[in-house]
């Protein structure tokens, strides 16, 4: 199966839900890719935020979502791991690293906008810390998190991957997500369009719930790991 995961699967870990009707980006406006290369004003802007939430991410471990996925996978049913997330949960649930895709990119690793060298988090944000200004790679290049920011393409590579393991998928199982963000949102439509079954867990409304196969409302940390408990 094509396991497809979004920001419900983390809140149980302490991960706030930043896109959702209560999420961070409806009461703070985010920093926008085009303003972090312009100005000085906006990467300080953006590095404070990081900074804010750098200890909540750092302590942040797994939930029965992430065990009960990594589960699947050591049950023999998982393709890929699809995640809209970036806090890196299912690896350290013990997911395996090359079945997880990461299509708005990963909060474990600082890279440089220029060249695209990758840095360790904690010594690029005890740098912000102290010098309150943008890190600056080896290469002079500005230093942000790996992941992608509003207005930031996605990576091409990453996401054709997402899409060669939709078209290939035996099932699809959305886990919560309001499956709303696009492109992303995209990936597990193509495999439903392609016939898989379409098995969607999460609180609240999808954009994909007249098309599921089977739609199932709740806390998936409720739903998904008594279900998987009972697979052979």
């Amino acid at each position: 199966m094509l396991v497809f995961t979004g920001a419900g699967i983390s809140t149980g870990s302490g991960i706030p839900d930043f896109r959702g009707p209560q999420g961070v980006w409806k009461t703070r406006q985010p920093v926008y890719f085009n303003e972090f290369l312009a100005s000085e004003e906006k990467r300080v802007e953006y590095w404070q935020y990081k900074c804010e939430y750098y200890d909540l991410f750092l302590t942040a471990r797994p939930n029965a979502t992430h065990e009960a996925v990594a589960q699947l996978e050591r049950k023999g049913r998982v393709q890929a791991v699809i995640t809209q997330n970036i806090d890196g949960l299912h690896q350290m649930a013990g997911s395996s690293e090359d079945l997880v895709v990461e299509v708005h990119g990963t909060n474990r690793w600082i890279e440089c906008v220029s060249c695209d060298a990758r840095l360790e988090p904690a010594p690029v944000v005890a740098w912000f810390r102290e010098h309150k200004s943008c890190p600056r790679c080896a290469c002079g290049g500005f230093l942000k998190s790996a992941t992608i920011s509003f207005g930031q393409p996605l990576r091409p590579e990453v996401l054709e991957r997402a899409f060669r393991e939709a078209a290939r998928a035996d099932l699809v199982l959305a886990l919560g997500s309001t499956l709303s963000v696009h492109p992303a949102a995209s990936i597990p439509l193509l495999a439903a369009k392609n016939g898989a079954p379409y098995v969607i867990i999460n609180r609240g409304d999808t954009d994909h719930d007249r098309i599921a196969t089977l739609r199932l409302e709740g806390d998936v940390a409720d739903l998904l790991p008594p279900a998987v408990a009972q697979l052979k």
